[in-house]
C-alpha cells in the first residue's frame, strides 16, 4: 500500500511539472485570448515563435489592438519587425492614431521609421497636434551697432512623408537662428526691429527653413525681443585702444632710438675730449721744442701767456654777467 501510494504522488508531481512546462512553452491562455478576440493564429505558430525567441505577447497583444481597430497585419510583418529590433506596440499604436485622424500612413513606412531611431507613435501625434519649439535667445546686432537678443517659438508639424532621412530639431532650430541674424544684421537701425518684430518671423518663413528636414514649418512668432550691447561703439573703444598702443609702441621705439642715437653722440663727444686732452698734452711738449730749437723766442711764449690769461678773465666776465642777469629775471 505504501509503495502504491508513493508511487501515485511521483505519478500526480509529474503530471503537474509535464502540465506547467507545457503551458508555460506553449502560451494556451495567450491563444485563447486570441481567438475570442477575433485573431485568427495558430497554437503551433505561437509553438514556431518560442522556437525562434520570440516572446508571443509582444506580437499577439498589438494584434489584437490592430484587429480591433479594424487594421489588417499579418503576423509575419509583425515578427519579421520584432526580430529586426523594432518596437511592434508602438508601431501598432501609431497605425491605429494615423487611422483615427484620417492620416495615410503603411506598416512598411511606420516599420522604418521606427527602425530609424525616432519615435512614429509621436511622430503622429505632432503631426495631428503641431508641436512648439523655443529657441535659445539669439544674439544679432544691427548695423547701427546695437545688439538684439531675439527669442522665438516655432510651431511644426511633423512630416511623416520625410521621418526617415529628416533632419530634427536641432537643424530647424538652428536655421530659424540663422534667419534671426540675417534679418536683424540687415536692418538699418535696433529700433526698426523693437518696432516691427515681425519683419522677422516673415524673412525666416520665406527662406523655407523646413527643407530637408522631418517637419514642416507651420508659423515662426518673436516671443521676446531684448536690446544688448553697444557693440559698435565697443569696437570703435578697442580699436582707439589698439591704435593708443601702436601708438605707445612706436613712440618708446623713438625714444629708444633717440636714447641710442645720444649715446652713441655721447661716445664720440668722448672720443673728441679724449683726442682734445691727448693734443693738448702735446703742445708743452712742441713749445719747449720751439723754444729749444729756437723758433720762438721767450718774449714770444710771454705774449701768449697774456693771450691766453686775457681770454680766461673775459670768459670768467662774460659768465659773470650772464648769473647775474639770470638772477635779476627770477
Amino acid at each position: 500500500m505504501a509503495g502504491s501510494f508513493v508511487l501515485t504522488i511521483i505519478i500526480i508531481v509529474a503530471v503537474i511539472l509535464f502540465l506547467s512546462l507545457f503551458f508555460t512553452f506553449i502560451p494556451v491562455g495567450l491563444w485563447i485570448t486570441a481567438y475570442f478576440s477575433g485573431v485568427k493564429i495558430g497554437i503551433f505558430t505561437l509553438v514556431g515563435m518560442r522556437l525562434r525567441r520570440v516572446i508571443p505577447s509582444r506580437i499577439v497583444n498589438p494584434l489584437i489592438k490592430a484587429t480591433k481597430a479594424g487594421l489588417s497585419l499579418g503576423v509575419d510583418k509583425l515578427e519579421a519587425h520584432y526580430l529586426a529590433g523594432g518596437n511592434v506596440n508602438t508601431v501598432v499604436d501609431a497605425l491605429i492614431a494615423a487611422q483615427r485622424a484620417n492620416i495615410s500612413l503603411e506598416f512598411e513606412r511606420a516599420a522604418a521609421i521606427d527602425l530609424a531611431g525616432r519615435n512614429v507613435l509621436e511622430a503622429v501625434q505632432v503631426s495631428v497636434n503641431p508641436k512648439v519649439i523655443e529657441t535659445p535667445k539669439v544674439a544679432a546686432v544691427a548695423k547701427d551697432g546695437i545688439e538684439v537678443m531675439v527669442k522665438a517659438r516655432v510651431t511644426v508639424r511633423a512630416n511623416i512623408e520625410r521621418l526617415v532621412g529628416g533632419a530634427g530639431e536641432e537643424t530647424i532650430i538652428a536655421r530659424v537662428g540663422e534667419g534671426i541674424v540675417t534679418t536683424v544684421g540687415s536692418a538699418e537701425t535696433h529700433k526698426g526691429v523693437l518696432e516691427n518684430p515681425d519683419m522677422i518671423s516673415k524673412t525666416v518663413l520665406e527662406k523655407g527653413l523646413d527643407a530637408g528636414t522631418a517637419f514642416e514649418i507651420l508659423s515662426i512668432d518673436i516671443a521676446d525681443v531684448d536690446v544688448g550691447r553697444n557693440i559698435g561703439a565697443k569696437l570703435q573703444t578697442d580699436q582707439a585702444e589698439a591704435d593708443k598702443r601702436i601708438a605707445q609702441a612706436k613712440a618708446e621705439e623713438r625714444r629708444a632710438m633717440a636714447v641710442a642715437k645720444e649715446q652713441e653722440m655721447k661716445a664720440e663727444v668722448q672720443s673728441m675730449r679724449a683726442k682734445v686732452i691727448e693734443a693738448e698734452a702735446e703742445v708743452p711738449l712742441a713749445l719747449a721744442k720751439a723754444l729749444k730749437e729756437g723758433n720762438i723766442g721767450v718774449m714770444d711764449y710771454y705774449n701768449m701767456k697774456n693771450i691766453l690769461a686775457d681770454t680766461d678773465m673775459r670768459q670768467a666776465i662774460s659768465d659773470l654777467n650772464k648769473t647775474d642777469k639770470n638772477n635779476t629775471d627770477k
